[in-house]
């Protein structure tokens, strides 16, 4: 962990970033993190088909070099998003989540369906996954093609306070945080 301990200097402390890396290697010893594993360490089980979508969005997301695991600075990058993100950076990660095809682009589909396995996971929200698509398309879509670019997203999102609380708020990951660094810490 030395070398690796000059790269997280700003991210976390060195208690946390020593509290992580057993966490981490307790829960995969291999040193890389499966979906299986990322669903168990976030007590993920049973989970519906949307929800299941889901997670695995977010584990790809997470995987950097798209090796199909997730190592230690990989994970420690993802943490650091969640707490210390910049809102372009956040942003640019919740794009990335949403464009499940990987085509650059956002569709309403695309959108509907992210959000419906949010949904799935942390329970109800104000608006239904067809009427939030709709309310950020309406706001955001400045070309009206029914589709996003990163750039329209960005803009929009940042441009409309309500819209960034919105999205924020949806698509919270700070219970995924909460699930790590939970009360399990005394076990290690």
């Amino acid at each position: 962990m030395g070398n690796n301990q000059s790269l997280l200097g700003d991210v976390v402390s060195d208690q946390d970033a020593h509290y992580l890396y057993t966490k981490f290697m307790k829960e995969c010893p291999s040193g890389q993190l499966s979906l299986h594993e990322f669903k168990a360490l976030l007590g993920l089980r049973d989970l519906n088909s949307e929800a299941s979508h889901y997670v695995h969005q977010v584990f790809s997301t997470f995987d950097l070099n798209k090796d199909g695991f997730i190592d230690f600075l990989e994970f420690i990058a993802a943490i650091n998003l969640v707490i210390r993100g910049k809102i372009d950076q956040k942003l640019k990660w919740y794009f990335k989540l949403y464009d499940a095809d990987g085509n650059g682009t956002i569709d309403k589909k695309e959108l509907v369906s992210i959000f419906t396995a949010i949904q799935a996971i942390n329970g109800n929200q104000e608006l239904s996954p067809e009427d939030f698509a709709n309310v950020v398309f309406q706001k955001i879509d400045v070309n009206n093609d029914g589709e996003l670019t990163l750039d329209e997203f960005i803009n929009g999102v940042e441009s409309d306070q309500h819209l960034l609380e919105m999205i924020s708020k949806s698509f919270d990951l700070s219970n995924v945080l909460k699930v790590i660094q939970s009360g399990r810490r005394h076990s290690i």
